[in-house]
């Protein structure tokens, strides 16, 4: 089986795919994660925010991943035979048809506005950016591409998981499906 998980910025992607393989223990599960295919900072598109018009290095558009190896990776690790399930989580996994037409279930987390900027203010922080180059980002830039490519793809999803409360319930649910798949068919 395998199961794209996607959702805004800091809406509990990573944490939900982390959560769900671990409900798995009798499953071989691989975890691929979008962010491991983005491109080298010198390679990512420079564009002009369009509120501001500040110019930033693009990191939540498209462009900005290498999902021809992403796409491929996916392609692979189903054909190898060594995995039950597959899980790949990210930005666009709902967006990018070639990854989207090899999922059999398809997850996305969806979390309020407002919790995302203060999860990500959070993360960010601590990788040594401070809350005003945050702010400054997310408001002319993160928020625009979230409405661009990610929110729309919320229609495209079987599962719509609540990012805002905790994952017991969904990610039990979900491993329970998964695990027996004939009994929930």
């Amino acid at each position: 089986m395998t199961i794209g998980i996607a959702g805004g910025t800091a809406s509990g992607k990573s944490t939900f795919a982390q959560a769900l393989k671990t409900a798995l223990p009798a499953l071989r599960v691989h975890l691929l994660h979008m962010d491991d295919y983005y491109l080298s900072h010198k390679k990512l598109p420079q564009v002009q925010a369009p509120f501001s018009g500040k110019t930033y290095r693009d990191y939540n558009h498209p462009q900005c991943f290498a999902l021809d190896k992403l796409t491929q990776d996916l392609s692979k690790a189903k054909a190898s035979g060594k995995y039950d399930v597959v899980l790949v989580e990210g930005l666009f996994v709902l967006q990018h048809a070639p990854v989207f037409e090899q999922l059999d279930l398809r997850l996305f987390v969806d979390c309020p506005a407002d919790e995302r900027i203060v999860r990500r203010l959070r993360r960010n922080m601590t990788w040594g950016l401070s809350f005003d180059e945050i702010a400054e980002f997310y408001l002319d830039l993160v928020r625009h591409r979230h409405d661009e490519f990610v929110e729309p793809t919320k229609h495209r999803a079987d599962l719509i998981i609540n990012g805002a409360q905790p994952f017991d319930t969904a990610v039990e649910v979900v491993a329970g499906c998964v695990a027996n798949p004939h009994r929930h068919a």
